[in-house]
């Protein structure tokens, strides 16, 4: 795996299969959601009346991804920059972190378009895959 996608870029895959196709075929097998990214997706999904026609998406997504678990491991990785962060005085969504967690954990690229809240997070690898 080269990759840990957003649920931004989840979403935006969802939405218009077409504008990400290319990424994901070009990395297939290269591919995961984190499973707070999951946790996010069927979120939206239960809130949304398509209900049944979102869930259908997200199935077929996750025959296209490997779901990384947020484990022990991404505990500690989110508690060690977390407490570093706000010794700076700098705040990242705890979801977001979670996130950038496994992505740290598991030497992966985030890819998302929402790069602004994932700044400040060390060593972080980034890629925007939505922006034109």
């Amino acid at each position: 795996m080269s990759f840990l996608l957003d649920s931004d870029t989840c979403s935006a895959h969802m939405r218009r299969p077409a504008q990400l196709a290319h990424r994901f075929i070009q990395h297939v097998g290269q591919l995961a959601v984190s499973s707070v990214t999951l946790a996010e997706l069927y979120a939206g999904a239960y809130k949304h009346s398509q209900v049944n026609r979102l869930l259908g998406l997200i199935a077929d997504l996750r025959q296209e991804v490997r779901v990384i678990d947020f484990d022990s491991a991404c505990a500690e990785t989110f508690g060690q920059v977390r407490g570093s962060l706000q010794t700076q005085g700098i705040s990242v969504p705890t979801a977001d972190l979670m996130i950038a967690s496994g992505a740290l954990v598991h030497n992966l690229t985030l890819v998302t378009h929402n790069t602004f809240d994932y700044r400040n997070i060390p060593g972080l690898r980034l890629d925007d895959w939505i922006r034109p």
